[in-house]
């Protein structure tokens, strides 16, 4: 698959599954803009894949609005956007405190909104956006209230937007993964207890590699694929669905 002379812009895109997917897109000619929080790890990552760099906070829809700006005085228009942003809080609802709830919104499910919003005023030719929610807000796991409300959000966020940009040949997608073994999930994969505990949930029996994410972000934003839009699809190990045999 090839996406020269298509642009997109990736949010989060110094995370584990934003690294592994602006390597790809620019592997494959892709123009991108990466924009992250950290401006040495931008500057770096725009400097190893020959991509733009953008340093924005994605919870500011200001900033985000102007990274679509950006978007358009460097590539005149774009093909595509991914929202990578996104957090890990792993605590009953009793014991979240009214920051960390408001902090989890914040990056999840806010994000996410701000991107729809931006990326859908500059397709003038169609496009495609990719949102990433989790497995979790697919079955009940304990401890997962915030999470899984946040990333349930970004679900409902996905079918809608679908729905009201198909005629602008937008396409909305959603990515469900389980647990990936990234920097944003180290304290869960470098636990040896929680680890065993987390592969015995996916039917796989191993934790998701940032490139089996990027892998199917890729598909949903190659233009070929342009009969796919309003799907949640799971790069989960089985989490999401499927009840493992006892190992």
């Amino acid at each position: 698959m090839s996406f020269s002379n298509h642009a997109y812009v990736v949010l989060g895109a110094t995370g584990g599954t934003g690294s592994a997917l602006v390597a790809g897109l620019a592997q494959r000619g892709a123009k991108v803009l990466a924009c992250g929080k950290d401006p040495a790890k931008v500057q770096a990552m725009a400097a190893e894949h020959a991509v733009e760099g953008f340093v924005l906070d994605a919870t500011d829809p200001a900033q985000v609005a102007a990274a679509f700006v950006r978007a358009k005085e460097a590539f005149g228009g774009i093909a595509g956007a991914v929202n990578l942003v996104g957090s890990i809080l792993l605590k009953p609802a009793h014991l979240t405190r009214d920051e960390e709830w408001m902090q989890t919104l914040a990056l999840n499910l806010n994000t996410a909104f701000y991107l729809v919003r931006e990326a859908t005023k500059g397709m003038a030719d169609g496009g495609s956006v990719v949102l990433v929610s989790t497995a979790a807000a697919r079955v009940g796991l304990a401890n997962h209230e915030a999470i899984a409300a946040a990333k349930g959000g970004v679900m409902g966020l996905t079918l809608s937007a679908a729905t009201t940009y198909a005629p602008k040949n937008i396409r909305v997608n959603c990515v469900a993964p389980g647990l990936v073994d990234t920097p944003m999930s180290a304290r869960i994969v470098g636990n040896e207890a929680a680890a065993k505990a987390s592969k015995s949930m996916h039917a796989l029996g191993r934790f998701g590699k940032p490139e089996d994410v990027a892998a199917m972000i890729t598909f949903l934003l190659d233009p070929t694929n342009d009969w796919v839009t309003g799907q949640v699809i799971g790069v989960d190990g089985g989490l999401g669905t499927l009840k493992p045999m006892l190992r």
